[in-house]
């Protein structure tokens, strides 16, 4: 499976793979409603966000030492290494962050078992927990693993194009990576 370490048309870095993106599965049958109508609402998160997540998670089916990571290719590999462990160091933090404020409005949510009907604030909260919790192990495992940074080209044409802010090609590159890597939705990714 490819990985990509990729800048987006504002020239921030974004993480994700080619494995297609697939839901949160849950199998507690008694909770379904519950879990339904969190699932529906966590959908509302970016679409950016919630597949850099996803192949955060990703690294946890890894088996090998090694994972590989497509890149543009645009500035060296020493460069492009200290680029990712900084963005990997950023995404720690954002993602502790993140599970110390969900784990201080979990019991808050709780509360709102009171109300009658399912309780979704707390599905979304539990099923926001869950997703940073994934991505965070996730994080962590990553970052313990060798990166292979392999340059392609038609990811340093992207990068050039978007340096140059030339929107009149956005579309065009997107669907050639598309095509070449099977990316249905590379350009909500990396576009809008």
């Amino acid at each position: 499976m490819y990985y990509f370490f990729v800048k987006d048309f504002r020239e921030k870095y974004r993480y994700f793979s080619a494995k297609p993106f697939d839901h949160i599965q849950v199998k507690f049958s008694r909770w379904k409603d519950i879990w339904e109508k969190a699932r529906k609402k966590l959908m509302l998160m970016s679409r950016k966000d919630l597949v850099q997540e996803k192949a955060f998670e990703q690294v946890l089916q890894e088996t090998g030492d090694q994972v590989e990571i497509l890149y543009s290719g645009c500035c060296s590999e020493q460069r492009i290494k200290v680029s990712f462990f900084f963005f990997l160091q950023r995404q720690r933090t954002k993602h502790i962050l993140l599970l110390v404020g969900e784990a201080l409005l979990l019991p808050i949510s709780g509360l709102a078992a009171l109300l009658p009907g399912p309780n979704v604030f707390f599905g979304v909260l539990a099923l926001l927990v869950v997703t940073h919790w994934q991505a965070l192990r996730g994080i962590n495992r990553l970052a313990k693993k060798n990166h292979l940074f392999i340059p392609t080209s038609i990811l340093k044409e992207w990068e050039k194009v978007i340096q140059k802010k030339d929107e009149g090609k956005f579309g065009l590159i997107l669907e050639k990576i598309a095509e070449k890597y099977e990316l249905e939705h590379i350009q909500k990714i990396l576009w809008k």
